[in-house]
């Protein structure tokens, strides 16, 4: 009964912290003809695509470096927009704080720990791991910003979850083992640091929600959340944190790959998120933002000529699915 109370002490203790911030409202009326979770799953397509093409850029220029060079782009681009938009305006200095400190969840700590994940676990079972986040956001929104799902929208969260998972888990064909499968140092460590990882991208998701009122453009509060996930990146930088350095010699192909990475996956798909969650359900956009690796599944053939395995193809039918259940649904 203690630990009930202290939970239940900490969930009143977030909520109000939200309430201060600005009152928790609910979605503003979407405009668009479609379920406006939907955008993440644009989102989620956005980066797909964007991972289909930058693989090799960051591979040659280290996760960090790219990450980093990705958000000056984004910032530019996102700021760029605002500006000529004139929509700066839209944002004050309590949402733009709220902003800075979602940048630092959900893209600074989020990104660096799934990094130092991959770095222990492979990219096969960080990616599960963080997959978790999707279920992480269902359970916060609910906790602290009092969503509600009916049972055709928790029956198609737990489709998506296990259909990502699925095909991440058996999406490797037999006789492909890689070095980059191998555990570095305690197992145990290199899970946490995959929670860890899913929990910031969360967060950074429930801290947002609250301040996305009808007159937030989601352009300029996606270019401030940029440039604070760009600054709390650059500190790596200045403490001379070696692996955060670029030593590679760049040609003009690899800053265009860069550019359009950057326009794809953060420009246009962390506005898509914001615009998600902006008018629709923080859980569900969640959800709906972690079916990347099942979007990737149909580029990767297309681009390789090797069918995906039957692991993964029945995971992203699981996917499918629970995507049709949640957008049909009736509110």
């Amino acid at each position: 009964m203690g630990i009930l109370a202290l939970l239940e002490q900490l969930r009143s203790m977030v909520r109000d912290s939200l309430h201060r911030w600005r009152p928790i409202l609910p979605p503003a009326v979407s405009p668009f003809p479609f379920p406006p979770e939907s955008l993440a799953v644009l989102a989620a397509a956005c980066w797909a695509l964007a991972a289909l093409f930058s693989a090799p850029v960051a591979r040659k220029m280290g996760a960090f470096a790219f990450t980093r060079w990705r958000m000056v782009f984004a910032t530019v681009m996102l700021g760029g927009w605002a500006t000529l938009a004139g929509t700066w305006d839209s944002l004050n200095l309590a949402l733009a704080g709220v902003l800075v400190l979602s940048g630092f969840i959900g893209i600074f700590i989020g990104d660096t720990v799934l990094f130092a994940c991959m770095n222990r676990l492979g990219p096969r079972r960080s990616g599960i791991l963080f997959a978790t986040h999707s279920m992480m956001s269902a359970v916060l929104a609910a906790l602290f910003l009092g969503e509600r799902m009916g049972a055709v929208a928790m029956l198609g969260c737990a489709l998506v979850l296990s259909g990502v998972m699925c095909a991440i888990a058996f999406g490797k064909r037999a006789g492909s083992e890689s070095s980059l499968e191998a555990t570095r140092g305690r197992l145990a460590v290199g899970v946490g640091l995959g929670l860890v990882s899913a929990l910031g991208q969360a967060l950074g998701t429930l801290v947002v929600k609250p301040v996305m009122d009808p007159d937030v453009d989601p352009v300029a509060a996606s270019a401030v959340r940029m440039a604070a996930g760009f600054g709390f990146h650059a500190l790596l930088l200045l403490v001379g944190w070696k692996p955060a350095r670029l030593t590679a010699v760049m040609a003009p192909r690899d800053w265009q790959l860069l550019a359009g990475s950057a326009f794809l996956s953060m420009a246009m798909g962390m506005t898509l998120i914001l615009a998600a969650l902006k008018y629709g359900s923080a859980g569900l956009v969640g959800m709906l933002s972690s079916v990347s690796p099942i979007l990737l599944l149909p580029l990767l053939w297309w681009k390789t000529r090797v069918p995906p395995t039957l692991g993964a193809m029945a995971g992203a039918l699981l996917t499918v699915a629970g995507v049709v259940l949640i957008l049909a649904r009736r509110h």
